[in-house]
């Protein structure tokens, strides 16, 4: 009659030795190579870069291929000879950057742009669903692309860091400018944002209690100014001053309350996130009409739609116009004023992304283990994967998990 040993048994000698055993060893995954394309930027208003020549230096030290198209990074003060030095290689034709496994860019891609993708490539861009068109869409889905919008990717802690960098950037910068227009130089009332003693600070009113609204408070306290701010969200309130360590005047919004606070206002700053449902006038043409003459109206919602009645959109060249006696200054994409600055924020955000995807062993690998980025997708492979999108084109879409699942 046999008896099965135990495993005690099968792993030892006679008299209680033990048998030296072969070492499991995790099999761990296969770093895959990547071929990243950085297009120049066909808008006019685009003047940031998603890599640096450091970060290139660090990706093509860990052996992947990072093609740069000729003038990419002119913009940003890179020129083509800091990405070569770094290892990155020199394009000058659009069509080899689009050929990559990914294209890596920062405006949405324009319709000539998607033309030249091949299939079942990866495309990680911004979406600005305001400004896109259903041909565009249904472009990327013909030819099965995975699209990733940087602005809905989120982090480890549940923030969207590409969207708050950039707003933070925004924030801090539209202070600045309020401070340029203030001046007599620039046909402003001809005060300094901030305050003297002896001299009444300047006052800042501001819309929007988020990260833009956050670093515009830091900024304009920084600079001495009497700031106002209104939010729909107490809680949202309670969070700025906690944040900012800033004694604040707050108030939930309230039309007479506002209008009250924009008589005396020498500056306006609309930072309100409008989630993509466009214009929403929080700032009325009556209530522009009581603001101070040679005052400034900076409306960081314009790429939005805008939330002051009387915004315009306009460009970098040609940035303000004056309504009612107040200057207004509604240029979309303000962080491309410094784009230094915004580019290598935006690496920062992008390098340790890229190196991750590799990492694990592809897209495909990372998505399934980082609901962060899988948050970012709205095409799995030319399958519309936002139901948002597919309402506003009339379009099909499917979840990306079940579609994730099936891959």
């Amino acid at each position: 009659m046999s008896h099965s040993r135990s495993s005690e048994d099968r792993f030892s000698l006679p008299g209680g030795y033990l048998l030296p055993q072969e070492e499991m060893l995790e099999i761990g995954k296969k770093q895959k190579k990547l071929s990243i394309g950085v297009p120049k930027e066909d808008h006019k208003t685009e003047s940031r870069v998603p890599l640096t020549p450091e970060a290139v230096e660090i990706l093509s030290g860990n052996g992947h291929d990072i093609f740069i198209e000729k003038g990419a990074g002119n913009a940003a003060n890179y020129s083509d000879n800091d990405y070569s030095e770094k290892g990155g290689i020199i394009v000058d034709r659009k069509e080899e950057i689009f050929h990559t496994d990914i294209v890596l860019k920062i405006a949405p891609p324009t319709i000539s742009e998607a033309n030249l993708l091949k299939s079942q490539q990866i495309l990680i861009s911004s979406l600005h669903l305001t400004h896109q068109s259903k041909e565009l869409i249904q472009n990327l889905i013909h030819k099965k692309i995975t699209s990733i919008s940087t602005e809905s990717i989120k982090d480890e802690n549940n923030n969207f860091p590409v969207t708050r960098s950039m707003s933070a950037i925004a924030g801090n910068t539209s202070v600045l400018i309020a401070a340029e227009y203030l001046s007599n130089t620039r046909g402003g009332k001809g005060v300094m944002l901030g305050g003297l003693t002896g001299i009444t600070p300047t006052e800042v009113v501001i819309l929007g209690a988020g990260t833009a609204a956050e670093y515009a408070v830091r900024a304009a306290k920084g600079l001495g100014a009497f700031v106002k701010v209104f939010d729909q969200s107490v809680h949202r309130l309670i969070e700025l001053q906690n944040n900012t360590g800033f004694r604040l005047h707050t108030s939930v919004f309230h039309p007479n309350v506002i209008k009250k606070a924009l008589m005396s206002a020498d500056v306006l700053i609309g930072a309100i996130h409008l989630a993509d449902t466009g214009a929403r006038y929080y700032i009325t043409e009556d209530m522009v009409k009581v603001m101070k003459k040679g005052s400034v109206i900076i409306d960081l919602s314009i790429d939005q739609g805008g939330c002051v009645e009387t915004s315009e959109c306009k460009t970098q060249t040609d940035p303000v116009f004056t309504r009612h006696g107040v200057i207004h200054y509604c240029v979309p994409n303000i962080p491309s004023r410094v784009a230094r600055t915004a580019s290598i924020a935006l690496s920062n955000v992008f390098l340790p992304l890229l190196l991750e995807i590799s990492d694990s062993g592809g897209l495909n690998a990372k998505l399934k283990e980082d609901r962060g980025l899988r948050n970012g997708v709205y095409l799995y492979n030319g399958i519309l994967t936002k139901d948002y999108i597919g309402k506003l084109y009339n379009l099909p879409s499917k979840d990306l998990d079940l579609l994730m699942a099936a891959f």
